[in-house]
């Protein structure tokens, strides 16, 4: 074999090389990714090597996407979109047209309107005190807007490799478990609205190869808890990471499961 024949060869090999990394190349997008789980979701797929469209409602980008951002560039790339705003979901979509996105993550969400540590902050939500305005907020944020989002984007999670639709929703969902207090009425009633929602999607795309769950991330201490500690609750990271390795994992056949971070099922 001559030399011009041995380079060509090596040549060939390195564009297939190339071209097969460019096809195992993923995406994500990740709703409400500037803090808590999402964060931690952004963090841990950048580290993968995926492509990170890590968006926010923010009217300028979070400082920690910016700085992830700067720790993965061409990588990262943090995107305003509020989940409740038509139009900043429109334009998204239309900026995105024809890019696949393998994992449509759908993380954003009101659970209450203070810290936990403000007695005040969750009124809205008691018995005697529900506020039916807020209940719009909460239904826009957590039920419509993941399905808002899958619609605008359903062509990119087509177009896709893998073609996984994530909802993080929430033992808070679950009907055939006592709530833990009367105290959060609109996050309880609308992320079991959530999950009804994702198992509509599960119907709606049954006879396509996409996969929909949805997961409960366990207890996760957040920034809105500030210094207060509770017991058994584990840093985002933690969370995330075993989110990450569980969606990595899911197959067409896990479509329409309500799962615990580590892939156990959770009751529903």
């Amino acid at each position: 074999m001559s030399l011009v024949n041995t380079l060509s060869g090596f040549a060939a090999a390195t564009v297939l090389m190339l071209v097969a990394g460019a096809a195992q190349a993923a995406t994500v997008l990740i709703t409400g990714s500037n803090q808590g789980v999402g964060l931690a979701l952004a963090k841990g797929y950048a580290a993968k090597g995926w492509t990170v469209i890590a968006t926010h409602r923010r009217d300028t980008t979070p400082d920690t996407l910016a700085q992830l951002q700067k720790q993965y560039p061409g990588k990262v790339r943090p995107e305003k979109m509020d989940v409740t705003d038509d139009a900043q979901i429109k334009a998204l979509a239309a900026k995105m047209k024809g890019e696949p996105i393998d994992v449509l993550l759908h993380n954003a969400a009101l659970i209450r309107m203070a810290p936990l540590n403000d007695p005040k902050g969750n009124a809205g939500q008691y018995f005697g005190t529900l506020d039916y305005e807020l209940l719009d907020d909460f239904v826009h944020t957590n039920v419509a807007g993941p399905l808002k989002i899958t619609e605008a984007f359903i062509e990119n999670v087509r177009a896709s490799r893998q073609k996984k639709i994530i909802a993080i929703s929430s033992a808070a969902g679950s009907l055939t478990v006592r709530p833990l207090g009367a105290d959060h009425y609109w996050y309880y009633i609308t992320k079991a609205a959530e999950n009804q929602a994702m198992h509509m999607l599960t119907i709606q795309f049954e006879k396509e190869p996409i996969t929909v769950a949805m997961f409960h991330p366990g207890g996760v201490q957040v920034e809105s808890f500030g210094d207060l500690k509770l017991p058994g609750f584990v840093a985002p990271e933690v969370a995330a990471g075993k989110l990450i390795t569980t969606i990595d994992g899911l197959t067409r056949k896990d479509s329409g499961r309500f799962m615990e971070s580590d892939g156990r099922d959770r009751p529903w």
